[in-house]
């Protein structure tokens, strides 16, 4: 069809998902045995302790070890594909996010100062009269040409 299909596995607990390349063609096989789907590729992701899945850790008394845990796998090599990297998410106002963490943890890219109007460093004019500060929204830029180089929002 020239379309592509990739999937996503997500662990549902306290663990790190299996290695991605054996999960892969296990999926592979399964699905096209079973259902006759095919697919590009399978990504597995480390699910970040924030929000929900933080709060659920931590009814079950399983917040330290997974935070010890993922701190014992870090993995630098695996820094360059983070999809803060190359990955906007958008809020319902138009705030931008580098990625859906930050996004659920109110992280926008970097703030407009509302009582300024102005912002110079980042090329974006603000609300008439407000005050506070603000993230960026769609509103503030012209590409997303505009978001290249800025720094990934960290708390």
């Amino acid at each position: 069809t020239g379309l592509s299909l990739d999937l996503v596995y997500n662990p549902l607990g306290a663990f790190l998902p299996p290695a991605q390349a054996p999960l892969q063609e296990q999926y592979r096989k399964q699905l096209a045995d079973d259902f006759g789907i095919q697919f590009n590729s399978l990504l597995t992701i480390t699910n970040m302790p924030i929000k929900r899945f933080a709060d659920f850790l931590h009814r079950r008394g399983e917040l330290a070890a997974y935070m010890e845990l993922l701190v014992r796998n870090f993995n630098p090599a695996a820094v360059d594909g983070l999809m803060c990297r190359d990955t906007v998410s958008v809020r319902y106002d138009g705030r931008i996010y580098d990625c859906d963490f930050n996004q659920q943890l109110d992280l926008p890219l970097a703030a407009v100062d509302l009582a300024r109007g102005f912002d110079a460093a980042l090329g974006a004019r603000s609300e008439a009269g407000g005050s506070g500060v603000r993230g960026r929204t769609i509103f503030d830029i012209d590409s997303l040409d505009d978001l290249a180089g800025e720094p990934i929002a960290t708390d």
